[in-house]
């Protein structure tokens, strides 16, 4: 079996009785030495000593005169911050468990980094054991913005930030930067397209995200998306759905959808209100899927029996950054979690 995503942190956490990942003190000090926490040469006493006593008693309680001794007054910041940032987690004892409270009325703002970095152990949790790495590589679309490419009658998704590497360096690293900066023309970016043929390739560059998938209609890499979905839904819900790819939405008796991004919420309100659409919006649709519960003793009484559809869209850019938080707080479930 293959492994993949090293960069997740799954060496750092265990999994509990129901399949959620325990918040470990190893977890904790990836967060510490983290470059906005580690101190530096010029760090002050106070500052060192604080981090060195972290990283011996990770749950440690910190007096808040201790961190306003700091002499650095962003770094004192940084460590308000990560430490109410430890104290959420260890609130709730788990990633999962913490990762939900996140979209509730009271629970902090965080970073869309520090977000993604959740999902991204969190989807390596509910892939573990996975053999198909085209369904791996889909599964990056819950944490990995991604640019979009209808070239050739295709429909390409790539790492964002991989594309942008490239084309500032040109694969080339530090000597790519320096022949930009002299003006030298770049070669064309061309990420390897993951296919039935060549998958294998994505295990031994899992955690370089430098591959890109076809997302057309009926093609493996969206159909392994509707899985990666379904098994988000099972692994936070504890129920059972079938979601497959739709090329247009036709029900009469349309009663809910959920947007997968800001682009496809704002497109399926409008469609659902039946009010105009902004031109290109229809364009702008990359994927559209039709859930279906399992268990209509899960769903709200109005939904029994119905569909909830899904969407992802494109900005004007040409981006899709999904938001897997609307898969928690926007189905009809019965019960509230």
């Amino acid at each position: 079996m293959a492994d993949f995503w090293k960069s997740a942190g799954g060496h750092l956490v265990e999994r509990t009785e129901n399949g959620w990942l325990e918040v470990s003190d190893d977890y904790l000090r990836a967060y510490y030495t983290r470059p906005e926490i580690h101190p530096v040469e010029t760090s002050c006493a106070m500052e060192h000593a604080l981090f060195e006593r972290l990283m011996e008693e990770p749950r440690a309680e910190v007096d808040p005169d201790e961190i306003a001794a700091i002499v650095d007054a962003d770094a004192a910041d940084n460590y308000r911050f990560i430490l109410g940032f430890r104290d959420f987690l260890l609130r709730h004892g788990t990633i999962e468990g913490a990762y939900r409270a996140l979209f509730r009325d009271d629970a902090p703002p965080l970073p869309a980094m520090i977000l993604d970095q959740m999902v991204h152990l969190i989807a390596k949790n509910i892939l573990r054991g996975a053999t198909d790495p085209i369904r791996v590589r889909a599964a990056e679309l819950l944490f990995r913005e991604q640019s979009v490419s209808t070239e050739d009658g295709r429909l390409m998704l790539a790492d964002t930030e991989i594309l942008e590497m490239h084309a500032q360096t040109g694969g080339l690293g530090g000597l790519g930067a320096l022949l930009v900066e002299t003006g030298t023309p770049m070669r064309e970016v061309a990420l390897d397209v993951l296919d039935e043929d060549n998958k294998s390739i994505y295990w031994a560059r899992s955690d370089r995200f430098d591959t890109a998938i076809d997302f057309r209609f009926t093609q493996p890499a969206l159909d392994a998306f509707a899985r990666v979905l379904e098994a988000w839904i099972r692994h936070f819900h504890a129920v059972e759905v079938r979601i497959q790819p739709q090329q247009s939405i036709r029900d009469e008796r349309w009663s809910w959808h959920a947007g997968l991004d800001a682009q496809a919420s704002r497109i399926l309100n409008a469609l659902y209100e039946q009010k105009p659409t902004v031109p290109g919006d229809l364009d702008r649709i990359v994927a559209l899927f039709r859930l279906e519960f399992e268990d209509g003793g899960t769903v709200i009484e109005t939904m029994r029996g119905k569909p909830v559809w899904l969407g992802m869209a494109m900005t004007a850019d040409n981006r899709v950054k999904v938001k897997p938080q609307n898969l928690l707080t926007n189905l009809p479930l019965k019960r509230a979690e």
